[in-house]
């Protein structure tokens, strides 16, 4: 099944323009680009691609977990979504680092579905024999909304005193989430509350729980290469941090090991900070060089060195000296 190029397809690639595509992350501008092309060749029709408890779990349909994120019923659904995507990618992609960002995403993808078939369960549990709300139990959820709902709690993570305008009402980062799950659920009622709803939750799981942790075990793990003594790229919570040199038989020079206890751990938390707080710590660090440096040559003075051509003639010439002056010579000696 193929789509036509509908009225939210264009609307979005003027958006894409008007934010300058030179702007936008690659690993956001590349997700971006994925869902727009499963929107127009969709792997499956939305009814086949979205996800619950009873084609996951028990029609044993996994493929729904990873089909459901990126497909979108209309045009308009995926305009409003990936508008969104953009600016929360643009944030969080310069921040943590494309690579520890694509990993982010690639959990949330799988994590969102899982919590979402979880919290399903547990609402039909408690409410299946209540009348008006057996829509969760029948509920199949489709789209990126719910990845972008994680996302969101992430970004207000980092910044916590920051404040979001709800319907030109001024809410906090910190309940800016659940604010936004209320509003959309009273002007959308169609939307998947319990959808939204599990992607705060693994938001919360990442910035609160364990998530964080485990992912950062995990990476380290899949890329420590204990075999092999060649540097390998490891993450550090914040995302990607470059590399480590593990089992080196080369020898180091003696300056790459001067280095305080405050700057030598500077490149495993370099790529959670933004440009300015770099530039920053560079500062810092270059003025922290200096005063050692000074502080180096005030306790130990560093002595002239003289040639043994120059030091043979300053001899000679004191030798002339005496000679043509003998008197000065013997006071000199006595």
């Amino acid at each position: 099944m193929q789509r036509s190029v509908q009225l939210g397809l264009l609307l979005l690639v003027v958006q894409l323009f008007q934010e300058g595509l030179g702007n936008i992350p690659a690993v956001t501008l590349a997700v971006l680009g994925f869902n727009v092309y499963l929107y127009m060749f969709p792997a499956a029709p939305p009814i086949k691609a979205c996800v619950s408890l009873q084609h996951v779990f028990r029609d044993k349909e996994w493929r729904r977990l990873f089909l459901s994120p990126l497909h979108h019923v209309d045009d308009w659904h995926l305009y409003f979504n990936m508008v969104s995507f953009i600016w929360k990618g643009m944030r969080l992609e310069g921040r943590l680092g494309a690579a520890w960002f694509l990993y982010l995403l690639s959990v949330f993808f799988l994590l969102d579905g899982l919590v979402y078939m979880l919290l399903q369960a547990a609402l039909t549990k408690l409410i299946e024999d209540s009348n008006p709300f057996v829509a969760f139990r029948d509920e199949c959820a489709v789209g990126f909304s719910g990845v972008l709902f994680a996302l969101k709690v992430v970004s207000n993570h980092y910044n916590p005193g920051g404040v979001t305008y709800v319907l030109h009402i001024r809410v906090t980062n910190r309940f800016a989430s659940w604010a936004e799950l209320v509003l959309i659920y009273l002007i959308a009622p169609r939307s998947s509350l319990v959808g939204h709803l599990a992607g705060i939750l693994v938001g919360l799981l990442y910035t609160w729980g364990p998530l964080k942790t485990i992912m950062k075990k995990c990476a380290e793990f899949v890329s420590s290469d204990i075999n092999a003594p060649r540097p390998s790229a490891f993450f550090s919570s914040s995302g990607y941090s470059g590399t480590r040199q593990e089992n080196s038989q080369d020898p180091q020079p003696a300056e790459d090991h001067i280095a305080d206890d405050a700057s030598e751990y500077t490149e495993s938390y370099i790529a959670g900070l933004t440009e300015d707080e770099q530039i920053e710590m560079a500062i810092r660090r270059s003025l922290n060089n200096r005063v050692r440096s000074r502080r180096r040559e005030t306790e130990h003075p560093i002595e002239e060195e003289v040639s043994p051509e120059e030091l043979r003639s300053r001899r000679l010439k004191r030798f002339k000296q005496d000679v043509s002056n003998p008197g000065r010579g013997r006071r000199r000696r006595l």
